[in-house]
């Protein structure tokens, strides 16, 4: 049922922003606007349903690791997918000081889990495995193909929008003032349609996640040091592609976040409140969350952050 209700979701995502691309381009261009725009939303959604799970990696500069190159990662990962019932997605590391991950993959079986460098070293190994959980949690749902779509589609509307003012028509050409105000509503519509769909679904990933490591406190910790990471360290390349913010655990862009009304993440506090919640009805004691930052301060962390590096 999910699954069907998922695949509507991204076709009615897909025809949405495919009317979009038609609106803009009807007020770019007129006519000829309109059919340059629809081809151009057709392509796009072609590369955004079967490759957005490449770009998505490509974008952040993922790499690939396997059993040799990062042995305990890989088997933390593979691990936590058979508790979940999954086949095991392939694995990447991204070379980026900010602490965050995010999944993506249009079905299980083509799926993908992407850890930084910077979250695998502030870490315990139980909190990392309440994150690649979250993520996993992803991709049982199939939210990755949504998220990973409207991510790559949300790139290209401003793309679109850009090259349209740059190379708008001649005796359709449309008024300065409209250009100028369709540059920004059309980005600004693709960032409300993405954070529709990602919010309410971070809770649920969250509650699904806590299920499969079997700790909702494990995530909840984690996201406090993310959050805490995500705000004090910059990560550039997300600056650069702001479209692929909603793919991660918590937003990337928080160190200069606009108005909160255009966030695609719930907030980290909330997040947590409900995590300790669920930890209180599965009958874990809260303050075990208290006892594991105290171990993550102490430096006891560090040997086995290590040791999921390889």
């Amino acid at each position: 049922m999910a699954t069907s209700l998922n695949h509507f979701k991204t076709g009615l995502l897909l025809a949405g922003l495919a009317a979009l691309f038609g609106v803009v381009g009807l007020a770019m261009g007129g006519t000829s606007g309109l059919i340059i725009a629809l081809i151009f939303a057709t392509c796009t959604n072609a590369v955004a349903y079967w490759n957005a799970d490449k770009l998505a990696l490509r974008a952040q500069g993922a790499k690939e690791v396997d059993a040799n190159t990062a042995p305990e990662l890989v088997d933390l990962v593979h691990a936590l997918a058979e508790r979940g019932g999954l086949p095991p997605p392939r694995v990447f590391i991204i070379d980026q000081p900010q602490p965050n991950a995010f999944a993506t993959g249009r079905s299980p079986t083509k799926s993908a889990v992407a850890i930084t460098t910077g979250l695998i070293q502030i870490l315990t190994k139980e909190e990392l495995s309440g994150v690649i959980a979250h993520e996993l949690a992803h991709i049982k749902s199939r939210d990755t193909l949504t998220m990973t779509v409207a991510a790559t589609i949300a790139g290209a509307i401003s793309s679109f929008v850009n090259f349209a003012m740059l190379f708008g028509g001649t005796r359709n050409r449309p008024n300065p003032l409209m250009g100028l105000l369709m540059m920004f509503l059309a980005p600004m519509a693709a960032a409300v349609i993405q954070m529709t769909i990602s919010r309410s679904r971070e809770y649920e990933a969250d509650r699904v996640g806590a299920e499969i490591s079997g700790n909702p406190l494990w995530l909840a910790s984690a996201l406090e040091k993310i959050a805490a990471g995500t705000n004090a360290i910059p990560n550039e390349l997300a600056e650069m592609r702001p479209a692929t913010a909603s793919l991660f655990i918590i937003n990337p862009l928080s160190g200069r976040r606009m108005d909160g009304l255009f966030s695609t993440h719930p907030k980290t506090e909330n997040r947590i409140a409900a995590l300790i919640e669920l930890a209180k009805a599965m009958g874990i004691a809260a303050k075990q969350m208290g006892e594991s930052l105290a171990q993550s301060s102490s430096g006891k962390s560090g040997k086995a952050q290590r040791g999921v590096w390889g």
